[in-house]
């Protein structure tokens, strides 16, 4: 993984000297990967609303914007972290979407709660991988990073997901980017995946554990979560954090991880919730981000572009949250585009 920064050591430490909680979601270095967040929201690594960031010394560059929608309060929670971990290479975005009465106060709690988490269970498996003779931590061949990472976001969002157990309903995306890897980790916040085969691996286990799974007449095209017996909930989204009414019916918080390499050919990625992708396509948002003359007002000018296409598209519906995060790599570099786009 490179050079540990002597904070990074110190964790470290924690957890080879500390024990787990005795509840699930409890580790060792909680402490120290708070104190990590601590310190970096101090020297303005991290954003959390409307802005810009850029770590000096850094290729990358992030636009922030996040704005109210006619529902009520903002429940769309934003947060770029540069340099995650202590570690130059590694960036970590995310846009929360909650839902529900209490979805504003579980989208910041998790916004806030899961960097750390995922920091806390990384550095546990890195610990834990240390004591092991047959593993190797500097070297490719002997640990799957990939996989180390996989692991990591598994069992840091079944601790979120335990935490919320007090909390009502809540969906997300989340991305890290590490090194010249990609790896995002999905929830399929909007309906259920757009991709064919996807739906049906996902209808597939939700009628396996006796959910329903169907559209609404005046909702052709977008699939609902229903109950055995019940026609509720009505959840557009097959995984989630929260949502406990339903979970035992084929709902669930397990991320699905991939892993992308970067290239000189790709410019930039786009994160935002269901505001932006419910009445922008992807070639919309690629054309909108690319042609921005100002990177810094990049996630803005999609925002608003989105705003106006909700009064056009969907005259007489309240406009939802609307939030994006761009973040171009190679920031000096002028490229062909060549996007990666959070799915539909």
């Amino acid at each position: 993984m490179g050079r540990f920064s002597s904070m990074f050591d110190g964790l470290a430490r924690t957890f080879s000297s500390g024990k787990r909680g005795e509840s699930s979601g409890q580790c060792g270095g909680k402490e120290a990967a708070e104190a990590i967040a601590k310190d970096a929201k101090k020297n303005e690594m991290i954003l959390r609303s409307s802005g810009t960031i850029n770590v000096n010394g850094s290729n990358n560059f992030a636009s922030v914007c996040s704005k109210r929608g006619e529902k009520g309060v903002n429940q769309d929670c934003c947060i770029v972290w540069e340099e995650f971990g202590c570690q130059e290479d590694m960036m970590f975005c995310g846009v929360f979407d909650g839902h529900g009465p209490w979805g504003h106060y579980v989208a910041k709690r998790v916004c806030d709660s899961m960097p750390s988490s995922l920091l806390c269970n990384w550095q546990e498996m890195l610990v834990e991988g240390s004591f092991d003779p047959d593993v190797d931590l500097q070297s490719d061949k002997k640990l799957d990073r990939f996989h180390l990472w996989q692991h990591s976001f598994e069992k840091a969002c079944a601790d979120v997901d335990q935490d919320l157990e007090q909390c009502r309903k809540f969906d997300s995306i989340l991305v890290l980017y590490w090194l010249r890897l990609l790896m995002m980790a999905t929830w399929y916040p909007y309906n259920l995946p757009s991709i064919l085969s996807q739906i049906y691996l996902e209808a597939e286990r939700i009628v396996e554990c006796n959910g329903r799974v169907f559209s609404l007449e005046d909702e052709p095209g977008l699939h609902r979560m229903w109950l055995p017996y019940e026609d509720s909930p009505g959840l557009a989204m097959s995984r989630a954090f929260g949502d406990y009414c339903i979970k035992n019916f084929g709902l669930i918080s397990v991320p699905e991880v991939v892993q992308r390499h970067i290239t000189t050919r790709d410019q930039f990625i786009v994160l935002a919730s269901d505001g932006v992708w419910d009445v922008v396509s992807n070639e919309e948002a690629v054309e909108i981000v690319s042609s921005a003359a100002d990177k810094a007002k990049s996630a803005k000018r999609l925002v608003d572009y989105a705003i106006r296409a909700w009064k056009h598209k969907r005259k007489g519906i309240a406009t939802d949250d609307i939030s994006a995060i761009c973040i171009f790599f190679h920031n000096n570099n002028a490229q062909p585009i060549h996007h990666v786009a959070t799915p539909k």
